[in-house]
């Protein structure tokens, strides 16, 4: 992304006492390609292991909690981009049979953990180590419980900090399975009751979240944009579409993500000289009329599930464009890397894509079918050609991390 010169970034550092950071979501997903969701939790794991604050990490498992020191954090964060641990003990053999990753980072974690408890022992287990005042965070919008507040609450002048990334399971049920709405309605009620400080990724979130909350006043809602991730790029995946003008979407294959508005976009696109659909994410739920499409392999259409990242964004920096025709998001994180190599992107005029990315999308409404044809159709002319100008460049400033932890501790 390019911004209007070079500016000096202050360091600050957390006047918190030391820092209580929720690594559960981390170690249930080490091993596969991370969400938004992920990227922020790793990005929290090593920020604050670099902040002169002590840094613990809580770790749920099947058989209670691990609390993890500063050592054992960065372990974690390193095991996920290289996996250290890759053997299961006979606890993680035994309660992790359906998800062996997992349970050899438990594993691991168990070796290197400051201490463990069972449920009933989290209390003892906090107090004995916490320092007065320390600041909990939770980034992963989940782990986040009673019996976790009431332990949390028994230490002495512990302050409760929770992440929010969207509403949606609130704002559009209808596109939520029935337990993660009630999974959600359950953490959101906890965090408008018990949370001190609440974090947010946009200024639209931060209205979501107002709108939903009882208790929950605005001055302890902080808009703190997510950081642009350290992009590397690797080796684009060949296929059908290397040579060709074509176009990808990121995401998991589920409703809001309205892939099937994009089938009915390349329905028209049949030729051989007709540009290229690459689908870079797994098939979620509740979207088995899009998967059965899939199936049948419309022309020109490609699924690709498990790239990871340099090779997604290798992929991405190629390609004619981003489309992303999105029904709702928090954040949008596929846009901002698109943006980040100066790649075109093609999306719903969400007010998130608005507030952050300004003028350098396209906005095309999903009724204005015609206008995604005409701007498909000028961004793959240009890849044939070679010719013109590049598309409009990003004009703000890049989010970046340091300045998204300089808000967040002056919240502290």
């Amino acid at each position: 992304m390019h911004g209007g010169g070079i500016k000096l970034q202050i360091i600050a550092n957390s006047p918190a006492p030391a820092h209580l950071l929720d690594v559960t979501r981390t170690v249930s997903r080490a091993g596969l390609r991370p969400t938004g969701i992920d990227r922020i939790e790793r990005a929290y794991i090593a920020h604050l292991a670099d902040d002169p604050a002590p840094l613990f990490g809580l770790v749920r498992t099947r058989l209670g909690f691990l609390l993890l020191d500063r050592t054992a954090c960065r372990h974690l964060l390193t095991h996920c981009d290289r996996p250290m641990w890759q053997h299961s003990d006979l606890i993680s053999r035994l309660s992790r049979r359906k998800a062996p990753r997992r349970g050899e980072t438990e594993t691991g974690l168990r070796r290197m953990a400051l201490d463990r408890s069972t449920g009933p022992g989290l209390t003892g287990m906090l107090k004995r180590h916490l320092p007065r005042g320390t600041v909990y965070l939770n980034t992963g919008q989940s782990n986040f419980d009673d019996r976790i507040i009431r332990a949390l609450r028994a230490c002495d002048a512990t302050r409760i900090a929770v992440y929010l990334h969207d509403t949606i399971p609130l704002d559009l049920p209808e596109v939520q399975t029935p337990t993660s709405r009630l999974a959600f309605k359950r953490f959101f009620d906890r965090v408008d009751q018990h949370a001190d400080i609440v974090m947010c990724n946009s200024k639209q979130t931060k209205a979501e979240i107002l709108s939903h909350a009882a208790k929950l006043e605005e001055d302890v809602i902080h808009v703190l944009w997510p950081g642009q991730p350290s992009m590397t790029i690797g080796t684009a995946p060949i296929g059908p579409w290397t040579g060709k003008p074509f176009f990808v979407a990121i995401g998991t294959i589920e409703p809001r993500k309205n892939i099937g508005f994009l089938l009915d976009l390349w329905h028209a696109y049949t030729g051989t000289e007709d540009p290229h659909l690459v689908l870079c994410g797994r098939r979620g739920w509740m979207n088995k009329p899009v998967f059965d499409r899939l199936d049948a392999r419309p022309r020109n259409v490609h699924e690709l599930s498990d790239l990871d990242d340099s090779a997604m964004w290798a992929l991405l920096e190629k390609s004619n464009g981003l489309l992303f025709p999105s029904r709702a998001e928090g954040f949008g994180y596929p846009a901002i890397e698109a943006a980040a190599l100066n790649v075109p992107v093609i999306c719903t005029a969400l007010p998130v894509f608005q507030e952050v990315l300004g003028e350098y999308p396209v906005y095309a409404s999903e009724s204005a079918r015609y206008l995604w044809h005409e701007h498909i159709e000028k961004l793959a002319q240009k890849r044939r050609d070679q010719t013109g100008d590049q598309y409009r460049m990003y004009g703000g400033i890049a989010p970046q991390w340091q300045a998204h932890f300089n808000k967040l501790f002056t919240a502290f």
